[in-house]
């Protein structure tokens, strides 16, 4: 596990734009594995803006999307389609039938899993899966005492959940009570995890994630068992990491081939 701190979430975006950028550009056929909410903004803004200004080409990429409300149509404002389209998906040049996100409006939801898992093996493995983390630890909508090994399946998600959600919903009681998410497993298949997180709410959730031990109660801590997992931080949400400053020693030191 690697862990990047810099000063704040703009430059740590940065940072995890040129990892993405890198990939794309090395394997033009990349499988990239994106997440929403507040934490990727700027990673998307940033890919965007290489791509219009720098040429970054998205036209053989093909993605998938770790999760998506069920029973809301992806038209909805608040469906995690209409947020991938809104900030990264209408800005690239990316083909439409290269985009895999759950169908929120599935009627066999069990077949739709199964059929997204075989999705991702078909397109040959996701090279890079992009993560944030939620403030009890999950990742995706793997929510605590999620098995470490699960694959994609519809998941129920807490209270605590639903109201970090609630203001995309204009309210808590809005917010859908169930996800299709991407399983644990699914997520450690990925040949490199790219979390970010930024803020001080999301210290403790980094801290157990990082340093504690691994356990299905705090579903972040899976990614100790990955052998390539990078996690870009910005100063606050690194606040609580009992060797914050030897990760800024290493990050410092790196052999010029291995910046970033």
């Amino acid at each position: 596990m690697e862990i990047i701190i810099q000063p704040d979430s703009q430059q740590a975006s940065q940072i995890a734009a040129r990892i993405v950028a890198k990939i794309v550009k090395e394997k033009p056929d990349a499988v990239l594995g994106f997440a929403t909410g507040n934490t990727p903004l700027q990673l998307y803004k940033n890919l965007a803006r290489m791509h219009r200004e720098e040429g970054l080409d998205f036209g053989r990429v093909t993605t998938f999307n770790l999760d998506e409300y069920v029973g809301i149509p992806p038209v909805h404002p608040s469906s995690l389609h209409s947020y991938m389209w809104a900030h990264l998906f209408s800005q690239i040049n990316i083909p439409r039938e290269r985009i895999n996100i759950p169908d929120s409006l599935a009627t066999d939801i069990p077949a739709l899993c199964r059929q997204y898992e075989q999705a991702i093996r078909s397109a040959g493995g996701i090279d890079a899966q992009v993560l944030g983390i939620g403030t009890n630890g999950h990742l995706g909508f793997n929510e605590p005492s999620s098995s470490l090994y699960s694959r994609t399946r519809i998941k129920t998600l807490t209270e605590e959940t639903r109201l970090n959600n609630a203001a995309a919903f204009g309210g808590h009681d809005n917010v859908p009570l169930h996800v299709i998410t991407m399983g644990l497993g699914t997520i450690l298949d990925s040949r490199l995890c790219l979390l970010m997180a930024f803020g001080k709410k999301k210290a403790k959730a980094i801290a157990l994630s990082a340093e504690g031990p691994v356990t299905a109660a705090v579903p972040g801590t899976v990614l100790q068992l990955h052998p390539r997992a990078i996690i870009i931080l910005d100063k606050e949400a690194a606040s609580e990491l009992k060797m914050a400053d030897y990760y800024t020693w290493v990050y410092e030191h790196k052999p010029s081939w291995q910046k970033y």
